[in-house]
């Protein structure tokens, strides 16, 4: 597993919010919704100089939308399946739109459902804590995902 230290600043998603309290498959439901509709979005998601989206997240907040961790052995908060967006940008009717504020963070490739309780390992190991909630990214260039665990806020 590598890991890398990064930093990213304050960046803005427009996705389709829901919570664990939805129920079970309500992630994979949000991305089937957030990928039909894409096209309501598109022209306002953040591209690089060739034109390529610069990135898909799997945002994740508290339910008070604070970006706390999520509560009750990490199953219970709230998460937005989305584009990263131009700061400013308007989400339409039916999206939601999240600020979500910068951090540095560990970055992990996601390499498969033993990565989060690997990371958290590590990060006790290492006598490192969460300064808020851990973030799915889809690099569009790459294909690859990962997962952003945030250990200092800005």
């Amino acid at each position: 597993m590598k890991i890398e230290k990064m930093i990213k600043e304050s960046f803005t998603v427009i996705g389709k919010e829901g919570s664990t309290a939805d129920g079970p498959g309500f992630i994979q439901a949000l991305w089937q919704d957030a990928n039909e509709h894409f096209d309501q979005i598109e022209a306002l998601a953040k591209r690089d100089e060739q034109g390529n989206l610069i990135g898909i997240w799997g945002a994740m907040s508290d339910p008070t939308r604070s970006f706390q961790p999520w509560g009750e052995g990490f199953s219970r908060g709230l998460y937005l399946a989305g584009a990263e967006c131009r700061d400013g940008a308007e989400a339409p009717e039916g999206w939601t739109k999240w600020v979500v504020p910068g951090y540095e963070f560990l970055r992990v490739e996601n390499e498969g459902p033993e990565t989060f309780t690997e990371m958290i390992r590590y990060m006790e190991e290492n006598h490192l804590s969460l300064a808020g909630a851990v973030h799915d990214f889809s690099d569009p260039r790459t294909g690859k995902g990962y997962m952003f665990f945030p250990i200092r806020r800005l």
